[in-house]
């Protein structure tokens, strides 16, 4: 089995990996300023997509611009996300290098499209694939790829842990090779529970003082988890931005929820921001809690919000999520300052980072590449994935990280 990699080695983002010239796994883009996208844009007889966020599927549409139209193989969550998604870089970018596609290519997505769930093996180009649940967000899947001779189990992005949103995975399919993400190899996350304590005592503190507390939080499964969080520490607290239609979206998915129920509750707990005549000022001018789009500040009504409440010492912006190098969020956190939609903005209100990861750690990734020891381990999708290969060579794994654009044969 030949895998070309088009994107997300030895870098977070813009993941795209290419088997036997004949199947595309994935195919993102990795948000900076400009955004990038994969090396090379193939001619796949098949495309499977692991799960909807922007760096694995922002653009898939962009295969359907010319005269192919291969299908288009993911769960049901993940076709609805990438939907949105595709619709929101439109909205926001379209007709620009920022957007990759035309309104005609996205719709093209759905007469293509073809939904499986998880454990039921399918046909794309000549492979047999399978989806296993993969603990990331809902819908997020590994994938299983057999061509007869070669079983490669692609593992985009995962969690070994349980969140309130999705359960953490336990699959771990025989395979002959695997393609492991290492976005937090070297580090150990927190207890999820002592950070969530932490997190709502430090939000009610701020709302205490009269202070507004920016949640900035990416629109897909992080909005979500932390809807749910506020509803389970009785903190009050509005939504906004592209979370709201994800998470009634989701909600239309229950059997890809850990607790269908209690994202219901989640949802009558916040109260939805429409942004019309002003309201998004009049919110960051109260003691609120504002859980908004986007995660890394790249657009989206945290353009708003953070400038408002920048200013004042007794405001808090909490991010929530990675943060690419690059991006404004990345700056804000390491500078304090940061350019928000072309205005330098510069924060004495307090700045926080909180790991609310949907991403296995350092012994998540372990935990879960043990079984494979002795198996060829490609690691991609960190900012070390050489050291981490070296890290799993010590323990006795065949591990490498391939370069981006490389061809390796498994």
């Amino acid at each position: 089995m030949d895998v070309r990699f088009l994107g997300g080695a030895r870098e977070v983002g813009r993941s795209a990996v290419l088997v036997n010239d004949s199947l595309l796994l994935d195919f993102g883009l990795l948000t900076a300023e400009p955004p990038l996208f994969p090396v090379e844009t193939p001619s796949p007889e098949a495309v499977v997509v692991s799960h909807g966020h922007l760096d694995h599927v922002g653009s898939v549409p962009a295969l359907l611009s010319g005269r192919d139209r291969p299908p288009i193989h993911w769960t049901p969550p993940t076709r609805d996300l990438a939907t949105t998604l595709g619709r929101d870089t439109l909205k926001l970018h379209g007709g620009t290098y920022a957007c990759p596609f035309s309104e005609n290519d996205l719709k093209r997505v759905t007469e293509v499209s073809e939904t499986h769930g998880y454990r039921e093996p399918f046909e794309a180009a000549g492979h047999e694939v399978t989806f296993y649940t993969a603990g990331h967000i809902p819908g997020s899947a590994h994938v299983l790829v057999d061509d007869g001779e070669t079983r490669l189990l692609y593992a985009g992005d995962f969690h070994t842990d349980d969140q309130r949103l999705v359960s953490g995975t336990a699959a771990r399919p025989d395979a002959d090779a695997v393609i492991c993400e290492s976005t937090y190899a070297d580090v150990t996350h927190e207890d999820r529970g002592t950070l969530e304590a932490r997190f709502a005592e430090r939000v009610r503190t701020t709302l205490w003082e009269g202070g507004t507390v920016v949640v900035p939080a990416f629109a897909i499964g992080r909005t979500q988890e932390l809807l749910l969080v506020c509803e389970a520490y009785d903190i009050p607290c509005y939504v906004d931005g592209m979370g709201q239609e994800v998470t009634d979206a989701l909600l239309r998915y229950p059997e890809f929820l850990r607790d269908a129920d209690a994202l219901r509750r989640a949802k009558s707990h916040a109260r939805y921001v429409t942004g019309r005549d002003g309201q998004r000022r009049r919110i960051a001018e109260q003691p609120a809690a504002i859980v908004t789009t986007s995660g890394m500040l790249s657009g989206g009504p945290a353009m708003t919000y953070v400038p408002a409440v920048a200013g004042d010492p007794t405001n808090r912006i909490t991010l929530t999520g990675y943060q690419v190098a690059g991006t404004p969020g990345r700056d804000l956190v390491e500078t304090g300052s940061a350019r928000l939609d072309g205005r330098h903005v510069t924060a004495s209100a307090r700045v926080e980072q909180y790991d609310f990861s949907a991403h296995a750690d350092r012994e998540g990734l372990r935990s879960f590449l043990a079984p494979y020891e002795g198996t060829p381990v490609l690691v991609v999708h960190g900012d070390r994935c050489d050291g981490f290969a070296a890290e799993l060579r010590a323990d006795g794994h065949d591990a490498t990280a391939p370069a981006l654009g490389e061809e390796v044969a498994v």
